[in-house]
């Protein structure tokens, strides 16, 4: 069950993302890199790209509606699932939150020097030709960066319809 209260077969599971779809956007997640998501790890995330950090009732909500056992942490199988659950066009998504981090300058797009910066603060070595990459495979270029749709392209992952 999706934590909408949706039903999500495994079929739609299945068809909609392969295993390996959201390992990416997982690992941007797992900061202390253990295989699953803590409270910490999403400190860790927010405050790399806000002064003030996440607010904590935000964090609670998002380990509450991923942590699908209880224990604590959110692991692979749980963020897989609730990412699966959701619409494209769902306000407040995970992902769409990962973009809005990464966008230091809320201009809608990912430049270079966001990508760089978000990259070097995830522990990811990249060079600028890497960054350059990235945004070709997102489908941007150098001086535009890449919108919502481009970082979906470059982390592979296919959102639910």
């Amino acid at each position: 069950m999706c934590p909408t209260g949706r039903t999500l077969t495994s079929t739609a599971l299945t068809s909609s993302s392969s295993s390996s779809d959201l390992r990416p956007a997982f690992d941007v997640l797992d900061a202390d890199r253990d295989g699953k998501i803590s409270k910490d790890d999403l400190r860790a995330f927010y405050a790399g790209f806000s002064s003030s950090g996440a607010d904590e009732s935000l964090i609670r909500a998002m380990m509450s509606a991923a942590d699908s056992n209880s224990d604590g942490f959110v692991e692979y199988d749980e963020f897989e699932r609730v990412l699966a659950c959701q619409k494209p066009s769902a306000a407040g998504g995970v992902m769409e939150d990962v973009f809005k981090v990464m966008d230091r300058d809320g201009d809608g797009k990912l430049s270079h020097e966001d990508l760089k910066s978000y990259m070097n603060l995830a522990g990811f070595p990249a060079t600028d030709d890497d960054i350059a990459a990235m945004i070709r495979l997102g489908g941007g270029d150098e001086t535009q960066g890449v919108d919502y749709a481009g970082l979906l392209k470059i982390l592979a992952v296919d959102q639910v319809s």
